[in-house]
């Protein structure tokens, strides 16, 4: 049995017109002898519109029961798509996260999935060509409905993959995987490969492509996953474990912008490590994602700097006024407005000079903090140089 797990986005089954497409790319597919497991996200702006509504009718609405709302939001494209698949003479079925036994983590809103009944999935293959399945959700081994995040349905389609050692097709309205992204950089390349390493620094940078889960389930899994255009034929980039021998690894291959950024900053810490530890231990206990980090001596205090996203602001503030209410001297400052710019490149690992050039590229832009792996350089600037750094960045290193 040949199975291919296709994935199609919010945009792709926005309207009638765009489902229909959906149907044919997938009919194509199915006379081409696979049998298709279609994962499909809610129609157009649903989700967005369903916590919009659940927020106008309470104020901070139960984890539980917001995710038993969102989970309508796929059951009416799955339904829908199901339904024009069958009028064309494909026999179809939709099926949700409790038919196909999706099992998860009891976190709702975030939940991430344990397992997939396989036995369900080759048994309603052998009935049926395709099978539309809903995408961002699961349930917990009580029966209660959850979703993996927002992205979840890159998630849910990359997981079934891994289970069904099947090769994986997302499709959104993005014709492939940019080493910029046009909007900010209209110059920007299409890639024909980037590895898992790459497209998961990528995703958490802020590349909106892949959702990051989905990419660390590839990796572990070694599923290749094709990324495409939705409303167009044409050639999209694969994501690879890694670049074939006859490929030179480009020492840089893609550049991020991650908005809304800030900086925190907590002035005057005693010269005492456990405590210090001790704001990351608060920090993770509190599930605060904090990101690039600074810490400097001055004299017998320590002044610890770290970046987050901006709507975690309110939480932070709450955490560690409560944390150091009784540690003298403290004071914390924050620095708002900031971008986050990330260069992402495996070459990186053998390449030499390229910091040197990253920083000469940059040296007219303000720059508040700096973090490095193996694999990447972020820095947190103004958001007023965001479209400079892009700019600069992407010419210095042929993007």
């Amino acid at each position: 049995m040949n199975i291919v797990v296709q994935k199609y986005g919010g945009s792709s089954v926005s309207d009638a017109e765009r489902m229909k497409n959906v149907a044919k790319k997938i009919q194509s597919k199915v006379l081409k002898g696979f049998k298709v497991l279609a994962v499909v996200s809610a129609m157009g702006d649903t989700t967005n519109r369903l916590i919009k509504l659940a927020n106008e009718i309470v104020q901070r609405p139960e984890p539980r029961e917001l995710d038993m709302l969102l989970t309508t939001g796929e059951q009416i494209s799955a339904s829908l798509l199901a339904m024009v698949l069958n009028e064309m003479g494909i026999n179809a079925r939709s099926v949700n996260a409790f038919q196909l036994k999706i099992i998860t983590t009891s976190d709702f809103t975030e939940a991430q999935i344990k397992n997939v009944n396989r036995e369900y999935i080759y048994q309603s293959l052998e009935k049926y060509d395709v099978l539309v399945v809903t995408g961002f959700q699961g349930i917990t081994e009580e029966g209660d409905l959850t979703t993996l995040g927002r992205g979840g349905s890159d998630t849910s389609a990359v997981a079934l993959a891994a289970y069904l050692k099947a090769p994986c097709e997302i499709y959104s309205n993005f014709p492939g995987i940019y080493t910029v992204d046009p909007k900010l950089y209209p110059q920007a390349k299409k890639l024909k490969y980037v590895t898992h390493d790459e497209m998961l620094e990528m995703a958490a940078l802020g590349a909106k492509v892949l959702h990051p889960r989905s990419v660390e389930i590839a990796k572990k899994y070694n599923v290749t996953i094709y990324c495409a255009s939705s409303f167009s034929d044409e050639e999209g980039s694969y994501v690879v474990s890694a670049y074939e021998n006859y490929l030179e690894e480009p020492t840089v291959t893609g550049l991020s912008a991650d908005d809304n950024q800030i900086q925190v900053t907590i002035l005057n810490l005693p010269t005492d490590f456990l405590l210090v530890n001790k704001v990351f231990e608060v920090a993770a206990e509190n599930n605060l994602n904090i990101d690039m980090i600074s810490m400097i001596n001055d004299h017998d205090k320590v002044n610890v700097s770290f970046s987050i996203v901006e709507s975690g602001l309110e939480n932070v503030d709450k955490v560690f006024n409560g944390f150091l209410k009784n540690v003298d001297g403290t004071k914390i400052n924050y620095k708002n407005g900031l971008v986050k710019i990330s260069i992402v490149g495996v070459g990186m690992r053998k390449a030499r000079g390229v910091a040197s050039r990253f920083f000469k590229a940059m040296e007219n832009i303000p720059i508040t903090l700096v973090t490095t792996s193996e694999i990447k350089i972020s820095c947190l600037v103004p958001t007023e140089y965001k479209n400079r750094a892009v700019n600069i960045l992407a010419k210095e290193f042929d993007l």
